[in-house]
């Protein structure tokens, strides 16, 4: 492996990039119109346009993809997480072009990517599932007669789907109807696949996943499990890794269950095993992502391992470096978006112009942006994952309220602001949650409004640009209190 195309863009993009840097990787970026100026493409050896910036017409093109490749001589590709990452059909045209895809093979992902035929393969591999059809309802009649089976509620899933799409609870028989046709409308628009399976739902789980890696020297190995119950309609907010309801036993009761569900399929590369975790210590088979997580990092921190120098090595034929993982500490991951929480969470757009990036030990910013960096709608309003570790989850936690505190945004409304009220909260703070942790304890943090944000910005921004202003000057340490005002207004404001 030699020469590397990268068909993604934003912050995975350049931690790719960063990865084959230290293995000694030449890159190849794709970008769109929209992202001529990104970090991404930057940073790496080459960059070719891919056009509009609509991802239909970009990043989503597998034959631009592929005379990217070819006319840049890159020898393999690696796909992030999202856009194409888990189509069979782009792992298929990769392998049929004569280049290496950093992932599981089409067929693996095919047998996990179709959600009901992944339960059947999990059921007869003796893995736990959900209660519920392995087949698609043929409609609303079937349907109910399903759910009267399984007793209400019920949860309605895209056979195609993931992130929440195609997906609805139903809580009583006069529900359902409307809801199989909003579930069906939605997952035919997200996956150009209507078809809509039947499953108990669980009252307030935890979501739980396991990290496994396999490579093609017949191992495969767990890496303990991450908590991702902080989520908002099915998109995760907050990850953490360990979790405070996993023990030792039952990190390798899940641990075994992931590794013989990736064994069923022959899965090689890096993947999650997604189980829900009820209160009795039960634990169910969710869900297979065929790819790297957007929340690797807090495995990675916890483990001591680069799993996309893992995912680079094991395309390339190499051995897993680390097969007895031990884990260490606790780390957690706040997902920093574009988003306007005080709004119903609603997509924002703007130019960034002044970034600060808190530091310090045990802190990691993973980001796709900068100064300058323009931010739209065409893409996941994903901008950065700030990452704290330490030696006890109280400290992680202690270390993100900090950073949270130190990073400043201006020119774009962020999540930082809901972020660092989470990390204060008690229940959070005891890691006593579920999955149903933002619809009512969230939407209470939210219940407050921030200060107005104009006067915030104007404080932040005026800040900012007086201290490089007295930088600028050489001050003498005389002078540093007036500096110190401007500084601590910034960061009030920074918390909105």
């Amino acid at each position: 492996m030699k020469r590397l195309l990268i068909a993604n863009r934003g912050e995975i993009a350049l931690r790719i990039v960063r990865a084959c840097r230290e293995e000694g990787i030449e890159t190849v970026a794709v970008f769109s119109d929209a992202d001529r100026g990104s970090p991404h493409v930057q940073a790496a050896d080459r960059a070719v346009s891919l056009g509009p910036p609509t991802a239909s017409e970009s990043y989503l093109r597998i034959d631009k993809l592929l005379d990217a490749a070819n006319d840049t001589g890159a020898d393999a590709v690696h796909p992030g997480y999202g856009f194409l990452a888990e189509r069979a059909d782009f792992a298929d045209a990769v392998a049929n072009a004569g280049l290496t895809f950093v992932g599981p093979s089409a067929a693996a992902i095919r047998a996990m990517g179709e959600k009901t035929s992944a339960r059947a393969l999990m059921q007869k591999a003796g893995i736990p599932v959900v209660p519920g059809t392995v087949k698609p309802v043929s409609n609303a009649i079937e349907a109910s007669r399903v759910a009267e089976d399984l007793g209400y509620p019920v949860l309605l899933k895209a056979v195609a789907g993931g992130g929440g799409k195609g997906m609805r609870v139903v809580r009583s028989a006069d529900e359902l109807e409307s809801a199989l046709a909003q579930a069906r409308s939605e997952a035919t628009k997200a996956f150009g696949n209507g078809d809509v399976y039947v499953e108990k739902l669980i009252a307030r789980p935890r979501h739980i996943e396991i990290q496994i890696l396999a490579d093609t020297h017949g191992r495969t190995v767990h890496y303990g499990e991450r908590e991702c119950s902080v989520q908002r309609r099915h998109q995760k907010l907050i990850e953490e890794a360990p979790s405070s309801v996993v023990d030792d036993v039952l990190r390798e009761r899940m641990g075994d269950a992931a590794v013989r569900a990736a064994q069923a399929v022959d899965y090689v590369g890096a993947g999650t095993i997604e189980f829900l975790l009820d209160d009795n210590g039960h634990f169910y088979f969710l869900e297979m992502n065929t790819r790297i997580q957007v929340e690797h990092p807090v495995t990675e921190l916890v483990y001591g391992i680069d799993l996309v120098r893992e995912q680079l090595r094991i395309a390339a034929g190499h051995p897993i470096h680390n097969v007895n993982p031990v884990p260490r500490g606790h780390a957690i991951e706040c997902r920093i978006t574009s988003e306007d929480p005080f709004d119903d969470f609603l997509p924002a757009t703007g130019r960034i112009s002044e970034l600060r990036v808190p530091t310090g030990p045990g802190v990691r910013w993973d980001a796709g942006v900068e100064v300058g960096s323009d931010v739209g709608l065409f893409y996941d309003s994903l901008l950065a994952k700030l990452i704290t570790w330490g030696e006890t989850r109280d400290v992680a936690r202690r270390r993100m309220s900090r950073a949270l505190r130190d990073l400043v945004i201006v020119g774009v409304s962020t999540s930082q602001t809901f972020h660092t009220r989470v990390m204060d909260e008690p229940e959070f703070a005891a890691g006593a949650y579920d999955i149903g942790y933002f619809d009512t304890t969230g939407q209470r943090l939210l219940a407050t409004p921030p200060p107005d944000d104009w006067v915030e910005r104007v404080a932040v921004a005026t800040a900012l640009l007086e201290h490089r202003r007295r930088s600028s000057f050489n001050l003498t340490s005389e002078s540093s209190p007036a500096e110190s005002v401007w500084l601590h207004t910034a960061r009030r404001g920074g918390l909105r």
